[in-house]
């Protein structure tokens, strides 16, 4: 059974009363013309605009990022290096190179590249020959390495994300969500920072031809420095991105947009409303008693409970609605606890938005109780259930 201690929205209260940090006020809505939006602010993870984020759709070319992950992760495992030189193969070439008239970096056949210049390719020019010659010639082919991608995305956490193939191009079988896209932006910046710098740079040549990056918001929107865009038939035009200013960092996915300009629009409007519309408010200090949850059976009948970090949120500046919080645990907690065990979440939402959860953990250990104890609480539990 689940149950919810409510947190005493009195104190909480108190804890955001603090006077506005900025002049004037942004707008607390952001009425978004994208079909589907998701934008989360990096150090707390708060949720900032949320709309279709889990709505199936075709990811296009941002499974690019997936493909990255893959050779990212084997490069950390010495699976593969940058000066590992692949052979362009016939498939690759037809397929994503030249004559395909898709993204392309123009690897010409039966040459062989380095893993960093294909790198180079994926990162800034979406290239679809650079990543079937990855694929296959770290696995094969294709099929092989998506299966390895698929693999990877599971330890990830991406849960409702399927593909089939290295570039994204048309299948049924590719699928994903914004929700998935930005959890993956996310792990890219922040576990990979010597190669998250290629999603930045501004040109790269190949084969003797000059391409400039991709992505429309490079240099065009301030701190933006990673990641794709991509277009798909069934979902219009979409993109995964990143911009930091003054310390801050926020991730921004959009979809379903009907062309490349309104899309590169609509970007550049979320980025500049949210990085004046939201201030950092601190709840909690790393260890301090955030709230209580009930113990079955042991030398204490409640325990407090801790984050294990700061708890901060990032809320809109002029938002009338008071910030709510809750703690969420299976009850009873069963005694012998150990100190610093998780056991449950502090939920944080502004009206029925969820901005973020916390993971708690026990502030102390509680013993095993006397019979006496475990007697009276499993009275307790019998009224409460009977009840």
């Amino acid at each position: 059974m689940r149950h919810s201690l409510a947190l005493a929205l009195l104190f909480v209260a108190s804890i955001l009363s603090s006077p506005v940090l900025a002049q004037q006020a942004a707008p607390r809505l952001f009425e978004a013309k994208a079909a589907q939006v998701l934008m989360i602010e990096a150090s707390t993870g708060t949720v900032l605009l949320a709309k279709g984020e889990d709505k199936p759709l075709p990811p296009a070319s941002l499974a690019k990022l997936m493909t990255l992950e893959v050779v990212f992760d084997a490069i950390r495992r010495r699976e593969t290096g940058l000066d590992t030189v692949y052979r362009v193969s016939e498939h690759a070439w037809r397929t994503g190179g030249a004559p395909s008239r898709t993204a392309t970096m123009f690897a010409a056949l039966k040459s062989e590249l380095r893993v960093e210049d294909l790198l180079k390719g994926i990162a800034v020019q979406m290239a679809n020959d650079a990543c079937i010659i990855l694929a296959e010639g770290m696995d094969g082919s294709e099929e092989t390495f998506a299966a390895r991608m698929n693999a990877r995305a599971k330890v990830l956490g991406l849960a409702a994300s399927t593909f089939v193939n290295p570039t994204g191009l048309p299948d049924p079988g590719n699928r994903t969500t914004l929700r998935d896209m930005v959890t993956l932006a996310r792990h890219l910046q922040s576990t990979y920072p010597e190669f998250y710098r290629l999603f930045a740079q501004p040109e790269f040549e190949w084969n003797k031809i000059l391409q400039r990056n991709r992505n429309p918001l490079i240099g065009r929107a301030a701190g933006v420095d990673g990641l794709a865009s991509g277009f798909a038939e069934e979902s219009g035009y979409a993109l995964v991105a990143s911009a930091e200013r003054n310390g801050r960092r926020l991730f921004l996915a959009i979809s379903g947009l009907p062309s490349d300009k309104e899309r590169t629009e609509e970007a550049v409007r979320l980025f500049d409303w949210a990085f004046g519309a939201f201030e950092m408010r601190h709840l909690f200090k790393p260890g301090q008693t955030i709230g209580a949850a009930s113990v079955y059976g042991g030398d204490s009948g409640a325990v407090d409970l801790v984050a294990a970090g700061p708890v901060d949120v990032f809320v809109p500046i002029d938002d009338p609605e008071r910030l709510q919080a809750r703690i969420v645990y299976r009850w009873p907690l069963r005694a012998p606890l150990a100190a610093g065990t998780e056991v449950g979440v502090l939920q944080l939402s502004s009206g029925e938005r969820l901005l973020r959860e916390v993971k708690l953990q026990s502030a102390a250990a509680v013993g095993e109780g006397t019979l006496r104890q475990k007697a009276g609480d499993a009275l307790f539990e019998l009224l409460f259930f009977w009840l």
